[in-house]
């Protein structure tokens, strides 16, 4: 295929040295380079980069791959995305036509039917029945090119339903039950949206998964109804407009969180790109991963009133506890940042979020509510909710500032405050983790991946596999190693950098792949070494065959036969080490 010939090139042309170093500073030491892992929190740098080998690898968190899969992980694209900023670092030109993929193949009907009704939603926004929809929209200061921008939409009444144009095309009722864009009662079907404007909700690599519908020309029904979870909408693993917000989040260095949808529209129409919402109230572990993937300066800009308060509160303390220091802005007046651009201009939010406040300031002021500090109860409930807030951070420096502050203000003593806080700190426990992980692992898990490993290098370990081994017991190892046969003979070399580029679509085994790649340590090839893990591949089959034979001889009644099967044995554990 001509763009897999094309892929191939740019890895060819492209200096890993060279591109990792417009992200990170790298210092010789000997053949390779090393740099500050971007991939954990590395103080001292563990990432070597190879330039004779084009790949990188991190001694500390196991990161590692090619030039692609460092500039896809860093940057939060997808593959395709990642060859083309590749190309452009490189001075090359890379002419895809591949659009961007769906991250499970097993779903490609899915997305397939959410990319329809999301064509079928914007033909009635621009048709003669939306018009009515459409002033709504345009009254609202939504101009044609913001209702293009975000792919806005109208569902019509029931005479024209969704449900009859995706039911013509033979997808599956309870398919579209699912993906929750049909209801379904016993043999009546009718469109979850009706006479709403549509709001279509996107995953982190730009594909429909999801919409919100609001009410435009009545106020009887609900304001917004959502689609249902899905599975390919789960809206803890996404941000809203994140896919359109990421380039301008990385170039201003700045990610703003909002509450609505409405709210990133705005901005983002408003020239105030770099801005997500959330997808509910309390952002989720993966959101968190998501914001932490950016490595920009995160600000809070929740709705203006009592739950957007508390929601600054509650976010602002997931995102500490996750390590990020966030900041805060408070718009007054208006009940969200929609209505504060409408009302106030574009450059009054600007302002506001040139000034934003520090989580901690925001903090202290948030336990202050509905407390009289010259009242001793109500200062030592303060000070109390103040320490309880900060005890499980692992910043110190934060906590002990945090303290200093009260101590002054209030003029309590630190060793006082110090002592609380070690009150209702718990004690940390040594983390063994890697280690109860690394003891799970059985040789030959171990033997399996270093074999692997070694024949993604070089095909002389490719050769002597065959000869030697030829076949793992193990299904997955055996799926990998004929990956690994498939590349090498449709190219007649291999390298660990254009193999990673190979297995980069193949989402079925790419993970588990990585993850040999990753916790495979191994600096430099020998023979003897791969031998030995043959060896050790090799005995546990045997052992297998052994234990398999035991139990024919204990089930055997023919005296003659079982002769014959505890000869075999014998022979059997002569080359079988390590079997009584």
């Amino acid at each position: 295929m001509q763009e897999n010939k094309e892929i191939e090139n740019i890895l060819k042309s492209a200096n890993i040295v060279d591109i990792i170093s417009s992200y990170l500073p790298l210092t010789q030491k000997g053949k390779n380079y090393f740099g500050v892992c971007p991939f954990h929190d590395d103080t001292n740098p563990s990432m070597s980069v190879s330039e004779e080998k084009q790949i990188y690898k991190c001694f500390s968190c196991g990161a590692a791959g090619n030039v692609f899969t460092f500039v896809k992980d860093y940057e939060n694209v997808s593959f395709i995305e990642a060859v083309k900023i590749v190309a452009e670092k490189s001075g090359l030109t890379f002419n895809s036509t591949a659009k961007v993929k769906a991250k499970n193949n097993s779903y490609r009907e899915e997305y397939e039917i959410m990319n329809l009704a999301l064509k079928y939603y914007q033909n009635n926004l621009n048709s003669k029945e939306g018009l009515k929809a459409k002033k709504y929209l345009l009254d609202r200061s939504l101009n044609e090119e913001t209702i293009k921008d975000f792919d806005l939409g109208l569902a019509l009444g029931k005479e024209y339903s969704l449900n009859k144009l995706l039911t013509s095309k033979n997808y599956a009722i309870p398919k579209l039950v699912d993906l929750g864009l049909v209801n379904r009662n016993g043999e009546y079907l009718n469109d979850v949206f009706n006479n709403r404007i549509i709001f279509p909700i996107h995953d982190l690599e730009g594909n429909p998964i999801g919409f919100t519908g609001r009410i435009y020309n009545t106020s009887d029904q609900a304001k917004y109804i959502n689609t249902k979870e899905s599975p390919i909408f789960k809206k803890g693993q996404i941000l809203f407009n994140f896919h359109r917000a990421k380039a301008e989040i990385k170039k201003k260095k700045t990610l703003i969180i909002v509450e609505g949808n409405m709210d990133a529209i705005r901005m983002y129409a408003n020239g105030i790109k770099n801005v997500v919402a959330l997808m509910g109230t309390a952002l989720t572990k993966d959101q968190v991963a998501i914001i932490k993937s950016t490595k920009a300066k995160v600000i809070l800009m929740l709705d203006n009133d009592e739950a957007g308060e508390h929601g600054t509160f509650q976010n602002g303390e997931i995102l500490e506890n996750a390590g990020l220091n966030p900041l805060i802005v408070r718009l007054s007046n208006e009940k969200d940042p929609d209505e504060y651009i409408i009302k106030n201009g574009v450059d009054a939010i600007l302002n506001n979020i040139a000034h934003p406040l520090d989580f901690l300031d925001f903090k202290l002021k948030y336990f202050k509510k509905n407390k009289d500090l010259n009242n001793p109860t109500d200062l030592v409930s303060y000070v109390k909710e103040v320490i309880n807030s900060i005890k499980d951070l692992n910043d110190e420096l934060l906590k002990d500032i945090t303290l200093k502050k009260i101590s002054t203000e209030y003029n309590i003593s630190l060793d006082l405050l110090t002592n609380e806080l070690k009150k209702v700190t718990k004690p940390k426990v040594p983390k063994v983790e890697k280690k109860l992980a690394k003891n799970q692992v059985s040789r030959y898990d171990i033997a399996c991946s270093n074999i692997l490993y070694y024949m993604m290098n070089d095909y002389i370990y490719i050769k002597r596999f065959k000869e030697d081994l030829g076949y793992f017991k193990n299904k997955l190892y055996r799926s990998i190693a004929n990956e690994i046969i498939y590349f090498y003979e449709e190219n007649k070399k291999i390298d660990l950098a254009s193999f990673i580029t190979f297995i980069s679509n193949k989402d079925y085994i790419y993970d588990d792949i990585m993850h040999i790649i990753k916790t495979t340590n191994i600096e430099n090839l020998n023979m003897p070494e791969f031998e030995e893990f043959i060896k050790v591949a090799n005995n546990e089959d045997l052992k297998e065959t052994i234990k398999n034979l035991k139990e024919q001889i204990s089930n055997e009644l023919d005296e003659d036969k079982k002769l014959q099967l505890a000869e075999k044995l014998i022979k059997l554990k002569k080359g079988c080490v390590g079997n009584e």
